[in-house]
């Protein structure tokens, strides 16, 4: 048997989903539901105005914001470990010519 959750939980529950840019099984373990509890409350409410327009853009300006960060310090790392490298040094073969 089921808890009774308000509607405007379930509406809250859907906002966070799809605009917070965490998976759908972070926000539901947050929110102490069901995975598939969470996805028919996306599915029944996808198409209302639960997301406003303007939270929409927000969520698609955090996910690229996002990617650029996650780019950005796979960058880093790499020039990291590139700078701790020792030098190579030149072997016998090479300094001889």
């Amino acid at each position: 048997m089921g808890t009774g959750r308000t509607d405007e939980f379930r509406k809250d529950a859907v906002r966070i989903a799809l605009t917070s840019g965490l998976t759908r099984r972070q926000v539901a373990d947050d929110l102490g539901v069901g995975l598939s509890t969470l996805n028919k409350w996306v599915t029944a409410h996808r198409d209302t105005d639960v997301v406003s327009s303007e939270d929409r853009e927000l969520a698609r300006e955090n996910e690229r914001l996002r990617r650029e960060n996650r780019i950005l310090k796979e960058e880093r790392d790499i020039l990291k470990k590139r700078r701790m490298l020792p030098a190579m040094p030149l072997s016998r073969s090479r300094m001889r010519s």
